[in-house]
């Protein structure tokens, strides 16, 4: 437990459970047991002249892009609670930042703020969740080889998630879950529980994919995978960057060979090639042919030229067939990215020669550049909505669960829009970018803690049994001394 050093008056004392001097904090199942002018475990609770205070101010969100924040839109509803009002530009959102949590059940939430918005009268109930079914959805936007499917991503030398499938462009990654966090040795539920906070918080981590790379992951930053920073999000598969710059290259080459993990692309083959009437190169590569230009495995998964592990883009030729290829043929092999590119020449004897490539076709190559975003990591939380939660809201959790399927009560995480998965439960995830800054936290169950927000109108509160005593007016909140005001970027 660390020393504290902070002004009692500023801080907000909340129910207070004492042994002697020690105060038993009881936000968690942990149950520390704080010797004054100290936090507890999770640095979010201290004891404070014999109170117990929560640490981190609560954040009350003001303006986002330029216009100002709002508890609810009565009309004209966007799907977020917090967007600007037209009418209403002056009142903050109460977001679950520093509010403190609902632990143990019975208790109701923190703060449920009543407000009006535009003659309508409405509540939002706030917390700060322990959640212990979560997880990160992290997206790496790379062709390069991560791992394979369904291997395990560690941290630390632990085990804290698995390698899920390739998309468009991108390797998905799924860390956390209630089984590392706490069906695995003690070690393993700590270091899952410090990576998923750090990635949530901003941070960077570095983690190992057994069978695969060593990644640096940070939300909203590019990857680095084996040491290199990924720069660029391929344009589209080797099929789709001949479909879309075929027109372009039309006039300049006889062949181009898209290099690509994925589909690799031969233009004179693909249907883009035959709708411009070009005449068969007589090239064939290596791999399973799919449909006309586009063949499979043509190399194994790497680091090299298209997320293979080709380094000499040579090597997937197969043969030239001298029936259909000519001396002289001119030929472009370019990776999805276009980071890796050469022009050739077939000679007298049919072998390809690296020689000068043209403007015009430098110019094209150029473009795949242009057109590829450039690579980020980005990191969903995701988590399910349960047992605390649900009865800090309402004396009957079932009416809150389906009151948010009904999309009469909206739910935010930190004044941020997630989105809740059909089916049952309150299952959301969100965007950590979107959220303030060290908006997520931790118990040492181990757990994480982050801030949900549900609004919905005051009559439909009351119709679902919400806690009507516990009420109070966002002026009371804003006036409430240990607050911060926050924009939506955190600052």
């Amino acid at each position: 437990m660390a020393d504290i050093d902070l002004d009692p008056i500023d801080l907000n004392p909340i129910e207070t459970v004492r042994d002697g001097d020690i105060v038993v904090c009881q936000a968690c199942p942990v149950l520390c047991r704080i010797k004054p002018g100290k936090t507890g475990a999770c640095d979010r609770y201290a004891n404070v002249e014999g109170l117990l205070h929560r640490v981190d101010p609560l954040v009350l969100l003001d303006r986002a892009g330029g216009g100002e924040v709002v508890p609810f839109l009565a009309n004209d509803w966007t799907g977020n609670p917090v967007e600007s009002h037209p009418i209403d530009r002056r009142s903050p959102f109460v977001t679950g930042i520093g509010s403190g949590t609902t632990y143990p059940d019975y208790k109701p939430a923190p703060f449920i703020v009543a407000s009006e918005v535009d003659g309508v009268d409405m509540v939002t109930v706030v917390t700060e969740g322990i959640f212990s079914y979560c997880g990160l959805k992290v997206k790496i936007d790379t062709d390069r080889f991560v791992g394979p499917e369904q291997a395990v991503v560690t941290a630390r030398g632990e085990p804290v998630g698995h390698v899920t499938t390739a998309e468009y462009g991108s390797q998905m990654l799924s860390l956390g879950g209630v089984r590392h966090l706490t069906g695995g040795s003690k070690k393993e539920g700590v270091v899952t529980c410090d990576t998923m906070l750090a990635l949530a918080n901003g941070a960077a981590v570095e983690l190992a994919v057994e069978g695969g790379a060593r990644l640096t992951v940070q939300a909203g930053r590019p990857p680095i995978i084996n040491d290199v920073l990924e720069q660029r999000m391929r344009v589209g598969c080797g099929s789709a960057t001949i479909g879309m710059f075929a027109q372009q290259w039309h006039g300049h080459v006889d062949e181009v060979i898209v290099v690509d993990d994925h589909i690799t692309g031969v233009l004179t083959e693909h249907q883009a090639g035959r709708g411009l009437d070009m005449r068969q190169a007589g090239i064939r590569i290596r791999g399973r042919k799919s449909t006309p230009g586009r063949y499979f495995h043509v190399a194994d998964p790497g680091s090299g030229w298209g997320g293979t592990t080709i380094t000499d883009p040579l090597t997937i030729i197969e043969k030239i067939d001298p029936r259909l290829a000519w001396p002289g043929m001119r030929v472009l092999m370019v990776s999805t990215t276009g980071e890796d590119s050469i022009w050739l020449e077939l000679d007298d004897n049919l072998v390809p020669r690296p020689a000068e490539m043209p403007a015009p076709i430098a110019k094209v190559v150029a473009r795949i550049g242009e057109n590829c975003e450039p690579a980020l990591s980005t990191v969903l939380f995701m988590a399910g909505a349960g047992g605390s939660l649900r009865s800090g809201v309402t004396e009957n959790p079932i009416r809150l669960t389906r009151s948010v399927r009904d999309t009469l009560t909206r739910v935010t995480s930190g004044g941020a829009p997630v989105y809740v998965w059909p089916g049952g439960g309150i299952t959301f995830m969100v965007d950590v970018t979107t959220l303030p800054a060290n908006a997520f936290g931790y118990v040492p169950t181990p757990a994480l803690v982050a801030p949900i927000e549900f609004t919905m109108r005051r009559d439909d509160y009351a119709a679902l049994g919400g806690h009507m005593g516990r009420i109070r007016t966002l002026d009371s909140v804003a006036a409430y001394g240990q607050h911060h005001r926050a924009a939506r970027d955190g600052t």
